[in-house]
């Protein structure tokens, strides 16, 4: 069995393998041809992350792993850029019977250049919504590995982080790529604890914005509504698109 925890890369060999992955996927994508994501598949994941088993893994995946991947995409993920979902009784399974998903949060890279600042993901600075995607799966396949290799894994834990830089140059395992509430604060003026307004059923409602994430949750105060605030006052909960909100 070929080992891949002791791998280790320095700077100027991972950027050129990142280039060159970065460039494949362009060659053999459908959908992505430039560094821009306006439309990806699940076929494009499965490209990317068998460019690196290629490139960086120097094949680990394929030769090693005798189950299957899943991969997916959600436009629900407000928060995280991409998920690992592995079974938790992965340490019992016959290893031909463990699937692995990677999960990734697609909006983060359609939304890349609504917003103009520096976009860091792991500690690394990005150009482009395809460079942000490839670290967010360098990060993935790090929880991959580390869960085929412990059973576990945890992107706060020592051993992840090691195995992150070691492999990809990764100094931290978050992501500051535009949010949905960053979108809403800069083109509709919107934040958490403004008071609003919105038309509902031809009526027009107002309210304060408890939360902020493809749509608004608005908290409009009603006397026969089932939340009560520590104040006693009661409120009625509704998700209201952010363009039909008035401030």
């Amino acid at each position: 069995m070929k080992i891949i925890i002791g791998y280790k890369y320095d700077k100027e060999t991972i950027e050129k393998k990142r280039a060159y992955i970065f460039n494949e996927l362009i060659k053999a994508s459908v959908n992505i041809k430039t560094g821009i994501i306006k439309d990806i598949s699940i076929s494009d994941l499965k490209i990317l992350f068998e460019l690196y088993d290629s490139i960086f893994l120097s094949n680990w995946f394929k030769d090693t792993f005798k189950g299957s991947f899943k991969f997916s995409l959600s436009k629900r993920m407000t928060k995280s850029a991409g998920l690992t979902l592995c079974p938790k009784n992965i340490n019992v399974l016959n290893p031909e019977n463990i699937v692995i998903e990677f999960r990734i949060g697609v909006n983060f890279f359609f939304q890349y250049d609504l917003i103009d600042r520096t976009k860091i993901v792991c500690g690394i600075e990005t150009n482009n919504g395809l460079e942000a995607l490839q670290l967010v799966l360098e990060h993935e396949i790090c929880h991959a590995i580390e869960y085929l290799y412990f059973y576990k894994s945890s992107c706060r834990g020592d051993r992840f982080k090691t195995i992150a830089n070691n492999l990809f140059g990764h100094t931290n395992s978050y992501h500051q790529l535009p949010t949905n509430k960053e979108l809403a604060m800069k083109k509709f003026d919107l934040s958490i604890g403004d008071k609003i307004s919105f038309i509902f059923k031809g009526k027009k409602l107002k309210g304060i914005i408890y939360r902020i994430n493809k749509r608004a949750t608005i908290m409009v105060q009603d006397k026969n509504g089932q939340y009560v605030d520590k104040q006693g006052d009661r409120y009625v909960k509704y998700y209201v698109d952010l363009n039909r909100i008035v401030k």
